[in-house]
């Protein structure tokens, strides 16, 4: 076997190898895509999944936040970011409870506690994680404080 044969056989073994150890994870950052988050609302804690697109992943990027988050209509808790997120998440214009989601007209996020079957008005919310339990924590009337951050 030539030695140019040879070079080019041990780079495509290399090249696959790689291509086997990454995958699942999500190269830009370093991190597999099962990314969880701890969010500390009160006395209690819930952990979120993250979801799997460049929206989540900017949200991620922020982390640890602290963040007094408001009500909204008695099925959401909503809270201003620091700075805008990509869009280039899928928009979406339902939500289900447990959500976490990305307003990209106000760089706002919420997290729905309630289902009260309306549709989001244009354009939309773009999913960031998914609550694993635990929604009700923030069933309570007025403001919330609370604090996010990569569950270890």
């Amino acid at each position: 076997m030539s030695a140019a044969r040879t070079l080019i056989l041990g780079a495509l073994a290399v090249a696959v190898s790689l291509s086997v150890a990454t995958k699942g994870s999500d190269t830009s950052t370093g991190r597999t895509m099962n990314v969880k988050i701890r969010i500390k609302v009160a006395d209690k804690q819930v952990i979120a999944t993250v979801a799997k697109n460049e929206t989540a992943r900017d949200f991620v990027s922020l982390l640890p936040l602290k963040v007094s988050m408001n009500d909204l209509f008695g099925r959401e808790k909503y809270g201003d970011l620091p700075k805008a997120l990509s869009e280039k998440g899928p928009r979406q214009k339902r939500y289900e409870v447990g959500d976490i989601a990305y307003w990209s007209p106000e760089h706002q996020f919420a997290i729905y506690y309630h289902q009260d079957g309306e549709s989001i008005p244009p354009p939309g919310i773009i999913p960031i994680a998914t609550i694993d339990a635990g929604t009700e924590a923030f069933n309570v009337p007025g403001s919330v404080k609370v604090a996010i951050e990569l569950a270890k």
